[in-house]
């Protein structure tokens, strides 16, 4: 099966397979590392054949950017936007409880991601971009709207926006540790808000 392969015109993709696919993807990468994680593989776990899945993703890089990028739009889409009225509960009420089980996929994956990105660095760096966007785009939202609520003063919402979903990534990454809410208080206090404050 060519990994270009084509729906004919005028079918549409049928994306209920998806989530499936990617949760597949996932669970393996988890398992064998990204080596020896293979599409043939990801088909029979997630019960369809190679062909459904290079219809929507035409290489390996492609599926795991896909499949990190779901994980990470799942679990910011658990964090529903808040609006406490202070950001700092605000940040606090998007921490997603995780059962330790929950936790050891995220840094398996992202382990085994990093590794292989020793040797492809575009693997690295796009999964990396995929798994952070959905987190970023929360702290833009709530860094924002506390600016425009005159909680604190405009800054630089864009590089502090990243500032929590990177230290957790390599946190999970690189540290191989799980986020807990201790870390996550750690940098709410005495990153993002002392930043926003204008003061070290």
């Amino acid at each position: 099966m060519s990994s270009t392969t084509r729906l004919p015109p005028g079918r549409k993709l049928d994306r209920s397979r998806d989530a499936a696919i990617l949760d597949a993807t996932l669970s393996l990468l988890a398992e064998l590392g990204y080596e020896a994680t293979t599409v043939d593989a990801v088909a029979a776990r997630a019960g369809t054949v190679r062909a459904t899945v290079y219809r929507r993703w035409p290489t390996k890089i492609a599926l795991a950017i896909a499949a990190v990028a779901h994980l990470g739009s799942v679990d910011a889409g658990s964090a529903v936007l808040p609006d406490t009225g202070n950001l700092r509960d605000d940040l606090l009420a998007t921490i997603v409880p995780m059962s330790a089980e929950e936790q050891q996929l995220r840094i398996d994956v992202m382990s085994t991601l990093a590794d292989a990105g020793r040797t492809e660095p575009e693997l690295a760096a796009l999964t990396a971009g995929a798994g952070l966007e959905p987190w970023v785009e929360v702290s833009r939202s709530l860094l924002r709207r506390a600016v425009a609520r005159g909680e604190y003063p405009s800054g630089d919402i864009e590089t502090l926006a990243t500032v929590i979903p990177t230290m957790c990534l390599y946190r999970i990454a690189v540290q191989h540790e799980p986020i807990t809410k201790a870390f996550a208080i750690r940098l709410i206090d005495d990153i993002v808000l002392p930043a926003l404050r204008g003061r070290s």
